[in-house]
């Protein structure tokens, strides 16, 4: 079977400043366990931003400021139950967190954590999921978008 154009999903890219240090929170897959960014599905009515506002809330509690337009877009190949693979492609939102919430809806379900950039990009590598989404360089303000100004 021919593989299917790429499908679109929106994403949020977590992060924080302590002080000079840049963290990025990140969630585990539930499939796999992987260290990934939180991402979903477009919803209907909600401008493509906001979805992916509302991905880091269900996946890993968080609320903050997210910038309306995408910082960057990759593709990767998303693992489906019956061991087929579907090709995405995904426009990450920076998100500026101001907090964790205690419970959201899948906390069950996945792990965060706060990375430094370097140490996330470790945990990246070792659970595999370097080539499932990008992981943000040290260029263009600490990790490859500029930085707050409001956001982006």
């Amino acid at each position: 079977m021919k593989a299917e154009a790429n499908r679109l999903q929106h994403a949020a890219l977590p992060f924080r400043r302590r002080g000079a240090v840049l963290e990025l929170l990140l969630v585990t897959s539930r499939g796999t366990g992987r260290w990934i960014i939180p991402k979903g599905w477009p919803i209907e009515g909600l401008p493509p931003h906001v979805a992916a506002a509302r991905e880091a809330r269900e996946e890993a509690g968080l609320e903050g400021r997210i910038s309306e337009r995408a910082i960057g877009r990759f593709h990767y190949d998303k693992r489906l139950a019956d061991g087929s693979s579907l090709p995405c492609a995904v426009e990450v939102f920076a998100l500026e967190v101001d907090q964790q919430m205690p419970s959201w809806p899948e906390r069950d379900e996945r792990r965060t954590r706060w990375f430094a950039l370097e140490e996330g990009a470790e945990a990246r590598a070792r659970t595999g999921a370097a080539g499932a989404d990008p992981w943000p360089s040290e260029q263009a303000g600490g990790i490859g978008f500029r930085p707050w100004s409001p956001l982006i």
